[in-house]
């Protein structure tokens, strides 16, 4: 199954409004802890189950913890290549 880019990236957005609703604007290379948007450790672990409940699969389960709303796209990208393959 494909995952769209657009599909993740709406996702990330709508869960960081929900949880920081002062976060600033951010892009794909903004940091998604500390002087980024700030998500702290259990807002990472709710996004994490989001990320799985919707999509079967959380890159914050892979070997390195993305930092990035661009590593969490990179991540669905492989997944959907690697189905694809």
């Amino acid at each position: 199954m494909a995952i769209a880019a657009a599909d993740v990236e709406k996702v990330v957005r709508e869960f960081v409004a929900r949880a920081k609703e002062d976060a600033p604007a951010f892009d794909n290379d903004t940091p998604l802890y500390a002087d980024g948007v700030g998500l702290d450790s259990l807002e990472t672990a709710e996004l994490s189950a989001v990320l799985e409940d919707e999509f079967d699969t959380d890159p914050f389960s892979a070997d390195e913890m993305p930092q990035t709303l661009g590593e969490i796209l990179a991540f669905y990208a492989g997944e959907t290549a690697a189905a694809g393959a």
